[in-house]
């Protein structure tokens, strides 16, 4: 005889988030890495994202904390993987995301890039190889450096192509950056430190450690219950949009990790098995106000988002491209948008009906604690949206 699938309700998703994500006092951690474990992965397109990701989620975020983990312990390892996004993830998670999602991609870049090289320069197989040992071997002598300085040592690097010939977008490139790209996506070299400030989306190059070969379905089954435990219950669409595997591979993932069946207002969703106990996770929490920034893993970890936006206000929280900008939470769900002026002050609207003073109240606090955190440094979203623009004025 079937059993009914359990149901679980928008609020009930909404409780977890909270509680999983970290978007509440009681539930804020200590360290960057307990941050990135709870998330899987924070978002790191944009260099600000991180470290406003890591305040909000933080007790006492300090820049120090995220920096130490980032460039001296290297607990927290900065690689482009899902979706062909740059992302930090706890060190011991990035090859499973490596193997899961970008070594494949990597293999494609490299041939690509190959042939771009001799159309446009005549390099072979040979050429190329050789500019990439000489590459390699400066930046192990110098230990770290901006494309500027290995090209300086590598003076095929200073050679300039024509990308894109013929189209609007047409522009002139040096070598350096197709060269650099491939074995960074080979995850041979690795970002180091900012040639600025944390907001810098400029990185110094260093050498990588290199990865572990990891089986492909393992490793993707492996971040789909990573993923699916961080924010289940999940859709198979959820899992695909959020990886960017076809969608063979995230039913089989999804399927190797015995995840369960649960009713969604979406339709199906999955939960693990060990997920699926009322008395988890989705216990009742404190309602609580957060400010989380552009493209935040919150944000944009799932591809079905009505049960924590209102689908009126899509249109004014993201960009063309589907990139959302910062945002206010209370109690798990999206109530408005908040952006820094010109003057370093901090400001919020509310999306809809005007929030209770409680809520208000919570979301004032938060800005405060922000503004403390970001002292005298201004951020600006590298993709903005017509609602922050409008409140950066």
């Amino acid at each position: 005889m079937s059993t009914a699938r359990r149901r679980i309700t928008p609020a009930e998703r909404r409780a977890r988030l909270v509680r999983r994500h970290l978007l509440a006092p009681s539930f804020r951690t200590k360290t960057p890495e307990e941050i990135a474990d709870a998330l899987v992965a924070l978002h790191a397109t944009d260099p600000a994202t991180v470290y406003l990701s890591f305040a909000a989620r933080c007790a006492e975020p300090e820049v120090a904390a995220l920096e130490r983990a980032l460039y001296q312990e290297r607990t927290l390892a900065r690689i482009r993987c899902m979706r062909r996004t740059v992302f930090i993830l706890p060190h011991g998670l990035a090859p499973v995301a490596y193997a899961a999602t970008a070594r494949s991609l990597a293999a494609k870049q490299r041939t690509q890039t190959a042939h771009q090289l001799h159309a446009a320069c005549g390099w072979d197989e040979r050429r190329y190889a050789a500019v990439e040992a000489a590459t390699l071997a400066a930046l192990a002598q110098r230990g770290a450096a901006g494309a500027a300085e290995l090209a300086a040592d590598v003076p095929e690097l200073r050679e300039q192509i024509v990308t894109f010939p013929g189209k609007p977008y047409q522009s002139r490139q040096r070598l350096s950056a197709p060269v650099l790209g491939v074995l960074a996506a080979e995850g041979r070299i690795r970002r180091a430190r900012p040639l600025g400030s944390w907001t810098s989306a400029q990185f110094r190059w260093a050498p990588a450690d290199p990865l572990p070969h990891l089986p492909a379905g393992e490793a993707k089954t492996e971040l789909a219950r990573r993923y699916v435990a961080a924010f289940g219950p999940v859709t198979v669409e959820d899992l695909k949009w959020w990886t960017g595997w076809n969608l063979t591979d995230t039913r089989r993932a999804l399927a190797a990790t015995g995840a369960e069946q649960v009713a969604l207002d979406e339709g199906t969703g999955y939960l693990l098995p060990e997920d699926t106990d009322d008395r988890g996770p989705a216990a009742d929490v404190e309602p609580a106000a957060a400010l989380l920034p552009g493209l935040d893993p919150t944000a944009m970890g799932w591809r079905h988002r009505d049960w924590y936006l209102d689908p009126e206000h899509k249109k004014a929280l993201f960009d063309r491209n589907g990139n959302i900008g910062p945002t206010v939470w209370w109690h798990g769900r999206i109530i408005g948008a908040w952006a820094q002026r010109r003057d370093g002050r901090l400001t919020w609207e509310p999306l809809a009906a005007r929030p209770d003073r409680t809520a208000r109240a919570a979301v004032e606090a938060e800005i405060a604690r922000l503004t403390t955190f970001l002292g005298p440094t201004r951020v600006t979203p590298c993709y903005r949206t017509p609602l922050e623009r409008r409140l950066a004025g």
